[in-house]
């Protein structure tokens, strides 16, 4: 086991050796899939400032505009950034960032383990296929060497299956982890008790008080990943995953919650541009996660389970600096059973 100083610093620089084929000038495009766990609110991360019902369906969460503190980035006339996306900002200004809104998959029952289940799997429903549309792209390509890997303790469903594939994460990062969720929790005293307790029964003991910097951990695995990516022998296809998006409580506006998940996205992605170089212009990243949030704030602060969402494309192969979106409003007849941004693209569409 490693230190957390040394595995943060050693993230930065180490690529993960998997015995991959070596294969000189490697070409092709590189593929990177984010999923982003818990329900990202995509009317916080890509705000419709421009829609008439907006903010008043909103009302304490509405985001403000560059003349606030921490206000919105202007993509076009209706949706804004949110300003934890800053350092990705620059990417939708030269055309390597998409924005995709009001997306979703088939699934409706608002259960975070079945809505993954279906984002994974790329079926219309939970349990309808034990494989992974990732791993069935690289079956389809025959691939006979080890193309795809995930920078995950275990192996995610949608690159389960035939096509032979690897997962990594460094050695201590889940007890990392642990310190980065009790960190998260410590301004919430009630969800601080109720981790602990969990933790304590799991036999995980004193993690509260390490203060890891949990922002850091998501980018430099990001980092991990390009490097990987853009090394002669590595793979073609990386998954990656990132929490913190389920914000039933204090979700916040332009600082909180939701601004802290946001936040590392968009230093991960950038990690992974810096590190990937010139194979950047070859490649494609999809942050997308399992279902949005509640059109309106909770009695807490936050939003709960939901429908729509936007997800984000990076890269260099990326024909981007534009939002696509069949947009369905937000007045009270347009969301879907009085409370949901409306889906209008299958989120497997935009895959």
């Amino acid at each position: 086991m490693i230190s957390r100083r040394h595995l943060l610093a050693g993230l930065a620089v180490s690529v993960p050796k998997l015995g991959f084929a070596s294969v000189a000038a490697r070409p092709g495009k590189l593929f990177v899939l984010i999923i982003m766990r818990g329900a990202m609110d995509g009317l916080a991360a890509v705000a419709p400032l421009g829609d008439p019902d907006y903010a008043a369906l909103r009302s304490s969460l509405v985001l403000g505009t560059p003349a606030a503190p921490n206000g919105a980035l202007k993509l076009d006339e209706r949706f804004w950034l949110h300003p934890a996306l800053a350092p990705v900002y620059p990417l939708y200004g030269r055309g390597e960032m998409l924005v995709v809104h009001a997306v979703a998959s088939p699934y409706r029952e608002r259960s975070h383990f079945d809505a993954q289940n279906v984002l994974e799997s790329g079926m219309v429903k939970p349990g309808w296929g034990a494989d992974g549309w990732l791993n069935r792209m690289l079956a389809a390509q025959r691939a006979t060497r080890v193309e795809g890997i995930a920078f995950t303790p275990t192996m995610p469903l949608v690159l389960k299956g035939p096509a032979p594939v690897s997962n990594w994460q460094p050695e201590g990062a889940a007890a990392d982890i642990e310190d980065a969720v009790a960190h998260m929790y410590r301004s919430d005293q009630a969800l601080a008790a109720t981790y602990q307790a969990g933790l304590a029964a799991r036999g995980v003991v004193d993690v509260a008080g390490r203060g890891m910097p949990q922002r850091r951990i998501f980018p430099a695995l990001a980092a991990v990943a390009g490097k990987t990516l853009a090394a002669e022998d590595g793979p073609n296809v990386a998954v990656l995953e990132i929490g913190g998006w389920d914000t039933h409580v204090g979700q916040g506006t332009g600082k909180g919650r939701l601004a802290g998940a946001l936040g590392q996205l968009a230093e991960g992605v950038e990690a992974m541009h810096k590190a990937l170089g010139e194979r950047w212009r070859d490649t494609v990243v999809v942050a997308m996660t399992e279902f949005g949030r509640t059109a309106r704030p909770n009695g807490t602060g936050g939003t709960d389970h939901g429908t729509a969402t936007a997800a984000f494309v990076f890269g260099g192969a990326v024909a981007g600096g534009r939002v696509v979106a069949d947009w369905p409003g937000l007045s009270g007849g347009a969301l879907y059973q009085n409370r949901d941004l409306a889906q209008t693209m299958d989120v497997r569409g935009v895959l």
